[in-house]
């Protein structure tokens, strides 16, 4: 069997494939379909310093291929998952990414402060809209990717700080950049596109919140040419997702130069499609010759 594991800002991961955060809760209810010990890790849940209750419903739209969500962030703050949650995730010894979110950069640094050396690495969502700037998103802008960077990887002192950034910006390669520049550790991408969805029958907007985030195997494409640009753009490590259905899905973010991958939308369809596809993997491997994932990370060839 090849080798599987990835090491990314000296976190160990057994394998390349990681439950995305938003689609895989804090990872019991899988694991009673399955050991999810077999997993590299779990992005969580969103979490806030405080409780959310999310958007209004409608939340949750299917088109063709995707699917759209507007959930909001919903989640029990971080204190309930330090305190019912955590100890469970180290019982399953796997990688423990924790995804956090924010309305202001307080709220960034106080959460962060708050799970510095509990986790093993922090994935900052800064697609969240910032109240003080009129509700847009941290992640648009790359003087407020750096800035909301520089701030959560301020009170971090034990603990490696991964950025997600959002597919809905100007530049790519521009975001990651200014990531980097504030400090970041590693970087992942991408987070969900924005989307719309109309019931032509009483003629107004689906969801209650008007726009959704789409994600699902239609963006694949999509997500693989914007890991490819930040690869390109950075010297850190970056985790690909956006589509992820199968061992060949995630190939190609691997050779794009994303040292892991994360699978979301794929467990709402197929609740064993992480398994399959770490299986998946290593059958490719093997039956290609490569003894160690890690020989594919960025060996796209261009000419």
């Amino acid at each position: 069997m090849a080798k599987l594991n990835v090491n990314i800002c000296g976190v160990n991961f057994k394998n390349p494939v990681i439950a995305a955060s938003g689609t895989f809760g804090f990872g019991k209810e899988f694991d009673e379909i399955y050991d999810i010990s077999c997993l590299g890790g779990i992005s969580t849940k969103g979490l806030t310093l405080e409780p959310r209750l999310g958007n209004p419903t409608p939340r949750i739209a299917e088109a063709h291929g995707v699917i759209l969500n507007s959930v909001g962030l919903q989640n029990p703050g971080v204190d309930v998952f330090l305190r019912d949650d955590l100890d469970f995730l180290k019982s399953k010894h796997i990688a423990i990414v924790a995804n956090v979110a924010g309305r202001t950069l307080e709220d960034y640094e106080g959460i962060c402060a708050r799970l510095d050396g509990l986790v093993d690495m922090i994935e900052l969502n800064i697609s969240c809209p910032n109240v003080r700037c009129g509700g847009m998103a941290f992640g648009i802008r790359p003087e407020s990717v750096k800035e909301a960077t520089r701030v959560a990887k301020s009170a971090l002192k034990h603990t490696p700080l991964m950025v997600k950034l959002s597919p809905n910006v100007e530049s790519i390669p521009a975001n990651a950049r200014a990531a980097e520049e504030g400090g970041a550790d590693a970087l992942s991408l991408i987070n969900t596109l924005n989307g719309m969805v109309i019931d032509i029958e009483r003629r107004r907007p689906f969801f209650a919140n008007v726009t959704a985030g789409v994600s699902g195997a239609g963006i694949r494409p999509i997500a693989v040419r914007m890991v490819w640009e930040a690869c390109n753009a950075v010297g850190i490590p970056v985790m690909g997702m956006g589509g992820i259905t199968c061992a060949e899905d995630a190939l190609q973010f691997i050779l794009a130069g994303a040292a892991a991958v994360q699978v979301g939308t794929a467990n709402f369809s197929d609740t064993l499609a992480m398994p399959k596809i770490i299986e998946g993997l290593n059958s490719w491997l093997d039956a290609h010759g490569v003894a160690d994932v890690n020989e594919l990370r960025g060996a796209l060839q261009l000419d």
